[in-house]
């Protein structure tokens, strides 16, 4: 009898201790869809060194550059890592436009949705030597005897598609002329070789605050919130939005974590987790203030809902452009 009592109170004991939480057993690696040096790539060492420095994992992590054929190599490799819940991609809108435009057999519900960490504003600049206002430059752009010269990053992308949708605003017309990083568009823009172009915060950052470029606004319902000088006059939060200098423009991008498909709902739990804890970490914090990114974070099924409308939203762009591969 006791022999039997004793056997039932540690089958019960057993049963009230809860089952280990899944973790990871190995490195992580973090996929960027995206060479050295640009957004995804130091977004992705932030986290990095976040997760490090803070202990909040206890394996490595490794970022993995898998930029080729415009970040359609980054997109292949997750849909054929099903299963796998070492691998994450930290994604943009990419993952909408490309598929679009080079016709990739390539579908964002192929990956487990984890969450949005940020979105990207995007702000429109001019020379120092050039338009002081949003009204001017567009005055100017229509009475030049050629398309005003917009560099941007990629063709087919967020910084064309902007540029299509300034010239159906406005009547003005624009020649846009793809570059291979935003850093690489404000070089053309501080030589005068183009007038204009519509880089991230962070990519002009250098420029402005020298005093090669002006901004004009950002592309967004409301200023961005950081109120530090940035230059010797200004912050973030001076540059007016579009809609207040009369053009009705709106454009934000996100910033999201994705592992493959086919993952259980307790991986996806663990990687839900660690991300939230980054966004309260230090480096995230001051991430978002130098780069100028807009913090966010949605899960479950606020970051589904969100997905869904913004993929109609591009896909609506993309088609207005005509972009969309036949």
């Amino acid at each position: 009898m006791k022999t039997l009592i004793k056997a039932t109170s540690v089958l019960a004991l057993l049963a009230a201790t809860p089952a280990m939480a899944w973790e990871p057993a190995k490195p992580v690696e973090i996929v960027v869809a995206a060479g050295a040096g640009g957004a995804s790539d130091q977004m992705a060492r932030m986290m990095q060194a976040a997760i490090q420095k803070n202990n909040l994992m206890k394996q490595p992590v490794i970022v993995s550059l898998k930029g080729g054929a415009s970040g359609a190599e980054a997109l292949m490799y997750m849909k054929g890592s099903d299963g796998d819940p070492n691998k994450v991609l930290i994604a943009y809108s990419l993952i909408y436009m490309l598929p679009l435009s080079a016709k990739i057999p390539f579908n964002w519900r192929d990956l487990t949705p984890v969450s949005v960490i940020a979105m990207d504003q995007f702000v429109l600049w001019d020379n120092a030597s050039g338009p002081k206002t949003v009204k001017d430059f567009i005055a100017a752009a229509k009475a030049s005897s050629s398309p005003f010269k917009m560099g941007g990053t990629g063709s087919k992308r967020e910084d064309h598609v902007l540029t299509v949708f300034m010239e159906k605003k406005t009547g003005a017309k624009f020649s846009y002329l793809p570059y291979k990083s935003g850093g690489e568009a404000a070089t053309q823009l501080v030589g005068n070789h183009t007038e204009s172009n519509v880089n991230n915060p962070s990519e002009n950052l250098e420029v402005w605050r020298a005093g090669q470029v002006r901004a004009l606004c950002v592309f967004d319902k409301e200023r961005i919130a950081y109120k530090t000088k940035v230059t010797e006059t200004q912050s973030w939060n001076d540059i007016p939005t579009c809609k207040e200098e009369g053009l009705d423009m709106q454009y934000l991008m996100l910033r999201a974590m994705f592992l493959p498909g086919k993952v259980t709902p307790e991986q996806t739990a663990f990687y839900d987790d660690l991300f939230k804890k980054v966004t309260q970490t230090t480096e995230y914090k001051e991430y978002m203030e130098k780069q100028a990114l807009k913090p966010v974070y949605l899960n479950g099924k606020d970051m589904l809902k969100f997905l869904e409308e913004d993929d109609a939203l591009n896909k609506s762009l993309m088609t207005e452009a005509g972009f969309v591969a036949k």
